[in-house]
């Protein structure tokens, strides 16, 4: 079929619009994106990889600890 993903969609919830273009802006200054970031997360944290996800250096998607 034309339309259909290699992979199904999985849908996160409880996730507001501000955090999910923060980590979509942090992503992309990684040379990443969204769902390869997630995916490298999940391996890590799952155990299936010893490499912890590189994390961004700050950037204006950061806001200062209070």
């Amino acid at each position: 079929m034309a339309n259909m993903h290699k992979h199904p969609v999985r849908g996160l919830r409880g996730i507001d619009g501000e955090l999910w273009s923060e980590f979509e802006a942090a992503t992309k200054a990684m040379g990443s994106d969204r769902s390869a970031t997630l995916k490298e997360y999940m391996e890590w944290f799952t155990g299936r990889s010893d490499d912890a996800p590189e994390r961004p250096p700050a950037g204006p998607w950061s806001k200062p600890s209070e």
